[in-house]
C-alpha cells in the first residue's frame, strides 16, 4: 500500500486530477491518500470532494485530512508538493508592486520580482517540509509541482530527501505541435531539455521525417502567429521551439514586455486570434493571471459543491500529468519516460553543474534515472544561464537571509533590469520585502 500525502491539498487545480489519475491505476488501487493544508476550509472541501470521487469511483482507496504537517508525513512513501503561500493576496501584491516600478509582470510565478518572492515565500515552508521528511518518511520521493520550479527543486535537490520537480509545459506543448502537424501527440517523436519553463525541442519527429521544416513553413500562418507570438518569435530567432506558452515566456527575456504600449500589443495579438481568453496577459489591478485565476476559483467552487452533494458527477479520466506515472513506475517496475526536473550531474554540459535541468528521464521501480543530453545549442544554453544565475542568487539570498542578495537577484532580472535603474530596482525590493515580512521573518532580523 503507498501512503501518498499531498501537502497544500487545497490546490484548485493538482490535487483533484492527481487523486483521479491515482484511482485510474490498479497497482494504486489500495493506496492511503492523505490531504494536508492550512487553510481549513479548503482542506474540507478537498477532503469531501475526494471522498465523494472514491464513493463514485468505489474504490478501496483510503482518505485522510490533516492541519498537521507532521502527522501527515509520517511513513510517507511520496509527497506531493504544491502549495501556494500567501494565495492570490501574495500573488497580487507580486504583480501590482512591481507595475508601479514599470515591470510588467503577467504571471509572475518563476523568473522577475514575482517569481523571486514567491520563491522566497516558499522556501521557507520547503525547508521545515525537507526536514520533517528527513526524519518522518526518510526513504519518501518528494514530487515538487510548486512555482518557482527550478528554485524549489534546485533546494530540494541539495537536501538527503529524493526529490523530482514536475510541470506539464513538455507534454502540453508536445499536443499543441502534434496538432498543428495534424497527427496524434503519441506519433510525435521529441527529445526536450533546458530548464523549467525554457526547456527546447531539440529534435521534433514522425516516423523517420524531421518535422521542424514543416514547423517552420507552419508558424507563417497569420492565426498561429497570434497565438504563440512571442515562441514563434523565440522559433525564428533562436532555431528551437521552448516548452512554455507565450505569456509565461514573454517575462522570462528582455524582449517582449518593455512598456505598456508592448504589453497592450501583445494582448491585442492574443485577443484577436482567441477574444476573450487572453486578457490575463496584461497587467495592473484587473489584469495579470491572479485575477484569472479568482476567476478558475470561482468556478472550481462552485463545481466542487455541485459534486459533492452528487449533483454533478466528477468526470474520471487520467491527465497528462507525470506524477502518478511516477508513482505507479516506481511501485510496479512498469517503465515510463517523462520530462522532470533534476539535478545536472553531468547532463547538460554547457549549464552549471549541480542546477536544476529539465530533461528525459526513464522511471521504473528502481528508480529515477536522468538521461544525458551533452551540449545545448550555444543560443539555447546561454538564455537558460541568464535564468539560472538568478535562481542561484534567489536561493543564496534564501539561505543567507540576505536584503542585498534579494536585490541582486532582482537586478539580474532580465525584465526587470530592461525597465528599470539600478535604484529603482533597489526602491522596488525594498518595498516588496517590507510588504512579505509576515512571511520572510528572517529577512526582517537583518
Amino acid at each position: 500500500m503507498a501512503r501518498i500525502v499531498f501537502i497544500g491539498a487545497g490546490s484548485v487545480v493538482f490535487t483533484r486530477n492527481l487523486v483521479k489519475d491515482i484511482l485510474t491505476y490498479p497497482a494504486l488501487g489500495d493506496s492511503e491518500i492523505v490531504l494536508m493544508d492550512i487553510n481549513l476550509e479548503r482542506l474540507d472541501k478537498i477532503e469531501k470532494l475526494i471522498l465523494r470521487l472514491v464513493a463514485q469511483e468505489k474504490t478501496s482507496v483510503k482518505v485522510r485530512a490533516t492541519a498537521d504537517r507532521r502527522e501527515a508525513l509520517r511513513a510517507a512513501d511520496y509527497v506531493v508538493f504544491t502549495i501556494a503561500v500567501g494565495g492570490n493576496d501574495a500573488w497580487r501584491q507580486d504583480i501590482d508592486i512591481p507595475a508601479r516600478y514599470g515591470v510588467g509582470q503577467c504571471v509572475g510565478d518563476t523568473l522577475g520580482p514575482g517569481g523571486i518572492f514567491r520563491g522566497l515565500r516558499h522556501l521557507a515552508v520547503l525547508d521545515d517540509t525537507l526536514a520533517d521528511m528527513s526524519e518522518l518518511c526518510p526513504g519518501a520521493t518528494l514530487l515538487q509541482y510548486s512555482n518557482p520550479m527550478s528554485i524549489l527543486t534546485w533546494r530540494a535537490l541539495q537536501s538527503p530527501v529524493r526529490t523530482v520537480g514536475l510541470c506539464h509545459s513538455v507534454q502540453g506543448t508536445a499536443e499543441m505541435l502534434a496538432g498543428w502537424c495534424g497527427i496524434p501527440q503519441n506519433a510525435l517523436v521529441y527529445w526536450a531539455a533546458g530548464i523549467n519553463h525554457q526547456a527546447w525541442f531539440l529534435t521534433l519527429r514522425h516516423g523517420g521525417e524531421d518535422l521542424y521544416p514543416t514547423l517552420r513553413r507552419l508558424v507563417l500562418d497569420a492565426h498561429l502567429r497570434a497565438v504563440e507570438p512571442v515562441r514563434i518569435d523565440l522559433f525564428e530567432h533562436f532555431g528551437y521551439f521552448v516548452t512554455e506558452s507565450s505569456g509565461h515566456a514573454s517575462e522570462y527575456y528582455p524582449y517582449f514586455r518593455k512598456d505598456s504600449a508592448m504589453i497592450d500589443g501583445l494582448v491585442d495579438r492574443f485577443k484577436k486570434a482567441e477574444p476573450g481568453v487572453h486578457e490575463w496577459l496584461g497587467y495592473g489591478a484587473t489584469g495579470g493571471c491572479p485575477a484569472h485565476s479568482r476567476e478558475i476559483e470561482r468556478d472550481y467552487e462552485r463545481t466542487v459543491q455541485l459534486q459533492i452533494s452528487g449533483d454533478e458527477p466528477i468526470e474520471v479520466k487520467r491527465s497528462s500529468e507525470y506524477g502518478v506515472q511516477i508513482i505507479n513506475a516506481l511501485e510496479t517496475g512498469q517503465q515510463v519516460q517523462v520530462n522532470a526536473n533534476v539535478s545536472n550531474e553531468g547532463l547538460i554540459t554547457n549549464l552549471p553543474p549541480g542546477s536544476c535541468v529539465e530533461v528525459p528521464c526513464l522511471v521504473a521501480r528502481h528508480g529515477i534515472h536522468p538521461c544525458h543530453v551533452g551540449l545545448l545549442p550555444p543560443q539555447l544554453a546561454a538564455l537558460n544561464r541568464a535564468s539560472i544565475s538568478l535562481q542561484e542568487l534567489t536561493l543564496r539570498a534564501h539561505e543567507e537571509a540576505s536584503p542585498e542578495g534579494v536585490f541582486q537577484a532582482l537586478a539580474l532580472d532580465p525584465l526587470t533590469a530592461t525597465c528599470c535603474t539600478l535604484d529603482q530596482i533597489w526602491a522596488l525590493g525594498e518595498e516588496m520585502l517590507e510588504a512579505n515580512r509576515r512571511w520572510l521573518p528572517r529577512f526582517a532580523a537583518q
